[in-house]
């Protein structure tokens, strides 16, 4: 018998198509779920969550999937449905509300609201009935059915107050200055919140925001403050070591519920692995450490193998949960591994990733992790050398991950977000630049040939999500800057003068679309996107980097590479306009404040003439790749002369270099 289905069932959102069976009768965000409250007199329950949300999963099976919660909203309300990662818009603004009224957000994220979109109560997961000291679902939306039948007035007064905060909030002060003060100050507000003995920053739950990190390595370079190096050092390592790293399968985990990087929230972000990438490979460059490098590979090979549709695009994300339990895909049983490995193995395995019979998650199930472990001493321990413990573990690793491989995997979800895709075309890029691995070159570059076939209307407009055969949405500010950010990665990888073209007039699109001409910066919508109570600016740095703080240090970039002023001054009235809310906290623009710092370096422009084929010039290049030195742009000019490079910083040009020698010379003198 073919099961009911309500009006999601024709979405191509991952997320939507899951309560598609539901019996509440769910509608998309449109005109039609919007007329029906109007005319039938109800207020709207708008749920906003993401495909592998495990609180979402839980609302649904709790909530959704039941009759006589669908009954309660059937009856009295008209049910909204929406994709936070299809429509950020709609996200910004309503969590914006949760946070302001509650002091918290997060997802599934609920909003009860009239029929002109305003909101008069907010607030995350409820469960069906009344516990944990949470209201129950079913209690909370007869009340809310009581109070519009009898006291409507006042829901309609909560509702204009609202909106009228949430626009006021959004209005951006002026006023202020960034200079080398304000770097010192977000360095030593980072300094406050680190977490000496595991990395990090603030205590549990624990997520990475590598960009606190991509602002400490310049701090340092800049500064030579080695703390804020340590710093860095500390967390890439916790972090590799545990088990929001998946040991088996590699990736990183969206969070750790703990101090200790050791239990994840399973799920795996396309944007966390991304950032993380591009992380490693910059300690990597300012360290030479070839662990930074391998987790680099690590990453980049499950990303190729899971994250990859055929065409070459990515996947936005994999579920925490598997067969309804979060983890389950992930964990073991120490005689399960003693089983598969046999005794002699599987003691070493056991030992090096804290393999224990009473377990670490979840009663005797095991999270692997290396926290406190090295080679040398699970060497000496078992009368080993670190080679032969290496070759041990990788043996054993494989295996393991084979025998994994025969579980139900993890839900995945297969939509291609254009943000995202540029996050990783960034990565892939300076990996392929940095690495000299061709095979990360390639990976961008499909994925960019996939943008731009499937995500760019006839008339140029970027769109945000494929999926299905089916490019939707006009794309948001942060499609335009973190596609911009790939193409100046691949432009800098390849020497090649298109992709600086592409990304320049990328950058003509996002002001033309974006940019707020009276405050500055740009808006999150397009002037062509639908406005919903007001037109969000935002700034701060979260789990992902915003679209300004992107965008700033993007124009810093193409300034240089493009040699045109017009966009170093664009974005140094972005540096102005949002310097009053940055000065006053700027631990929370870690992002944006990589351009500040980049105008604190020394600019500099290194230039290479010759042949490309060259094989001096190809290792002038590489060896200047592999630098870590920001606020430097590097150029090719194609000649038939000698290969040569050129250094000019500050606006003056030292004497051109034609020899490996004198060009390794001529690198120490970029700062």
């Amino acid at each position: 018998m073919r099961k009911q289905t309500n009006n999601l069932i024709n979405e191509k959102s991952p997320y939507l198509l899951q309560h598609a069976y539901n019996p509440v009768d769910w509608y998309p965000w449109g005109e039609q779920a919007f007329t029906k409250a109007k005319i039938e007199d109800k207020p709207i329950f708008l749920s906003i969550g993401y495909s592998t949300c495990h609180w979402c999963h839980v609302m649904e099976r709790e909530s959704f999937e039941d009759a006589e919660v669908a009954d309660v909203l059937n009856q009295h309300f008209v049910a909204i449905k929406v994709d936070r990662e299809e429509r950020p818009d709609i996200d910004h603004i309503y969590m914006t509300v949760c946070q302001a009224m509650t002091g918290q957000g997060g997802w599934p994220l609920t909003v009860i609201m009239t029929g002109d979109k305003k909101p008069f109560f907010a607030g995350t997961y409820f469960p069906k009935n009344s516990k944990w000291g949470r209201p129950g679902l079913i209690e909370l939306l007869l009340a809310v059915e009581e109070k519009w039948r009898t006291e409507r007035e006042l829901l309609y007064q909560s509702s204009q107050k609202i909106t009228f905060a949430l626009q006021e909030k959004g209005k951006q002060e002026l006023g202020g200055e960034l200079n080398s003060t304000t770097s010192t100050l977000a360095f030593e507000q980072l300094l406050e919140d680190f977490d000496p003995e595991y990395g990090g920053f603030a205590f549990s739950p624990k997520f990475p925001t590598p960009h606190n990190l991509m602002f400490l390595l310049r701090y340092w370079k800049r500064t030579g403050e080695e703390r804020a190096l340590r710093m860095v050092e500390k967390t890439l390592h916790s972090m590799r070591q545990g088990g929001i790293y998946d040991q088996l399968g590699y990736g990183f985990s969206r969070y750790s519920v703990d101090e200790k990087w050791l239990i994840p929230h399973f799920e795996k972000m396309l944007y966390d692995n991304a950032l993380l990438v591009y992380t490693y490979l910059e300690a990597y460059q300012c360290t030479g450490k070839s662990e930074y490098a391998k987790t680099v590979k690590e990453v980049l090979h499950y990303i190729k193998e899971k994250m990859t549709s055929k065409e070459g695009a990515f996947y936005s994300a994999e579920d925490a949960d598997s067969q309804g339990e979060e983890g389950k895909f992930y964990v073991w049983q120490q005689d399960e591994i003693m089983d598969i490995l046999g005794y002699n193995d599987g003691r070493v395995f056991c030992s090096f990733y804290n393999v224990t019979a009473s377990g670490n998650f979840e009663g005797t199930t095991n999270v692997l992790n290396s926290i406190g472990q090295n080679l040398a001493s699970c060497a000496l321990d078992f009368s080993m050398t670190r080679e032969e413990v290496d070759e041990t573990l990788e043996k054993c690793r494989k295996k393991l991950y084979q025998e994994r491989e025969k579980r139900i995997a993890p839900y995945k979800d297969d939509k291609i977000l254009t943000a995202w895709n540029g996050l990783l075309i960034a990565a892939c890029a300076k990996a392929s630049a940095v690495l000299a691995e061709e095979e990360y070159l390639q990976m961008a570059q499909k994925a960019l040939t996939f943008i731009e076939d499937k995500l760019f209307q006839e008339d140029g407009r970027l769109l945000a999500r494929y999926r299905a055969g089916e490019a939707a949405y006009p794309a948001y500010l942060d499609d335009y800057a973190f596609l911009i950010w790939g193409l100046l990665e691949l432009a800098e990888a390849t020497l090649d003068k298109e992709y600086i073209v592409k990304a320049e007039k990328l950058s003509e699109e996002m002001e033309r679309l974006f940019a707020d001409q009276e405050g500055g910066g740009y808006y999150f919508t397009g002037s062509d996107g639908e406005e919903i109570l007001l037109r969000p600016k935002e700034l701060y740095d979260g789990a992902m980097p915003s679209g300004n703080s992107v965008a700033a240090l993007s124009l810093l970039r193409l300034a240089g590479l493009a040699k045109k002023e017009k966009w170093e001054k664009k974005a140094r009235e972005m540096l102005d306009s949002f310097s009053l809310a940055v000065g006053k906290y700027p631990r929370a623009y870690t992002f944006f404040m990589l351009s500040l710092e980049w105008t604190l370096f020394p600019s500099a422009q290194l230039a290479f003439l010759g042949e490309k084929e060259n094989n001096i010039l190809q290792e002038m290049i590489k060896l200047a790749q592999k630098q870590f030195q920001p606020g430097r742009v590097l150029f090719y000019e194609e000649t038939d002369k000698n290969p040569t490079a050129y250094l000019c910083e500050n606006y003056t040009c030292l004497p051109p270099v034609t020899t490996i020698e004198q060009f390794k010379t001529l690198l120490h003198l970029v700062n």
